[in-house]
């Protein structure tokens, strides 16, 4: 694997600002602002240099910095919280040059991040970029497509603060154009209010239209093995950054290509972090995210006669009468009600209050739904 950003083709000062000609700092095109600037000045005052984290690798980072790209030492930014460790897109503040060994004094404020659970028994979250404004999920269209997979990263998505896009690659593989309608209408009725693209890396498909929408900011690119993540950040760049593999003729799974999380600056502004394709999509503490996803649910259970209905079996259930009537899919109750259990039980284990609250409405429910058995055999009788 290979980088645009590394120690030996360091950017200057001088070829950054040819990326922003009018900006007043080489970092510019890395995302520093004004308020960066402001967040950063009571470091400066300590002789502290900034920089952007553009790759993490046991124990040591690579940033972007006024002179270049320098690597330094993250010993001094060991956080009990693993989602608060030094991640790709962090801003730091830095040791000045001279310095030897070189360390991350400190990170600034994040204004976002992108989190999901580990596989660990321990409850912990994992941090996947920081400070992003657009979170790219990346779809193979070689394969089926798994409408539940894709509402679990749009849950992590909106949670994160990011505005998700959905991108449907291998479009090529697709010639009806009759089937390329169908598959993005059912992705669209899967990420209510999320840009759905299609493009073909391969062939330059869709991606002006990608690259107009992504901006200037920081975007990360996610995705499932074998989604086509290297080869859509490589037409991206337009360079040959990132190694690519071919997929598994078997099942169209990939061969995890990208190991590390890496930063890289895109020629028409903004920069792209791309990310190891992701086995598990483990939520973690999204209850809002989960929410935006499902939003015609959110919507139709106001009117449900419960406030606190579970559009389970409840009486006056607006859900289950939207099922019903064919205004909503099953499929998509039974995602929501999964992703919202799943959610419910990552808040319990990790909060002592959300676990006492679980508990006792299972004990409500489980009252209730002896009182309405108890009701329905005094009719029968």
């Amino acid at each position: 694997m290979s980088s645009s950003l590394s120690p030996s083709s360091s950017p200057s000062p001088s070829s950054a600002s040819a990326c922003a000609p009018s900006s007043p700092s080489p970092l510019s095109p890395y995302g520093w602002d004004e308020d960066w600037d402001a967040a950063f000045a009571p470091y400066a005052a300590k002789g502290l240099v900034p920089g952007r984290v553009v790759r993490v690798d046991r124990g040591m980072c690579d940033l972007v910095t006024p002179e270049g790209v320098v690597r330094a030492d993250t010993e001094f930014v060991v956080p009990r919280d693993p989602a608060k460790v030094v991640c790709t897109g962090d801003w730091a503040a830095v040791d000045p040059a001279g310095a030897d060994p070189r360390y991350v004094r400190t990170l600034l404020p994040r204004r976002t991040a992108f989190l999901r659970s580990t596989s660990s028994k321990r409850s912990e979250a994992q941090v996947l970029a920081a400070n992003v404004d657009h979170a790219l999920v990346a779809v193979s269209l070689a394969v089926e497509l798994d409408l539940g997979r894709i509402e679990r990263f749009l849950a992590l998505a909106w949670e994160s603060g990011a505005q998700p896009v959905v991108v449907l690659t291998k479009a090529d593989l697709v010639p009806d154009p009759t089937g390329l309608s169908y598959l993005v209408q059912d992705v669209e009725t899967t990420a209510p209010g999320v840009p759905v693209l299609t493009v073909s890396a391969l062939h330059g498909d869709g991606l002006d239209g990608l690259t107009a929408l992504l901006g200037r900011g920081t975007t990360v690119l996610l995705g499932t093995s074998g989604a086509g993540k290297s080869t859509l950040a490589n037409a991206l760049v337009g360079d040959a950054v990132m190694d690519v593999q071919a997929t598994r003729d078997a099942d169209g799974k990939g061969r995890h290509t990208t190991t590390t999380r890496n930063l890289l600056a895109l020629p028409s502004g903004g920069v792209l972090i791309d990310t190891p394709g992701l086995r598990g999509v483990g939520l973690w503490d999204a209850g809002t995210g989960v929410g935006q996803v499902f939003a015609e649910i959110e919507e139709l259970a106001r009117d449900c006669r419960f406030h606190d209905c579970a559009h389970d079996n409840e009486p006056g259930c607006a859900v289950l009468g939207a099922v019903e009537a064919g205004a909503l899919p099953p499929r998509r109750l039974e995602s929501y009600r999964k992703l919202v259990r799943e959610n419910q039980w990552i808040v319990a284990k990790t909060d002592a209050r959300a676990r006492a609250e679980m508990k006792r409405e299972w004990k409500r429910r489980g009252a209730m739904g002896k009182a309405m058995m108890q009701a329905k055999r005094g009719r029968q009788r």
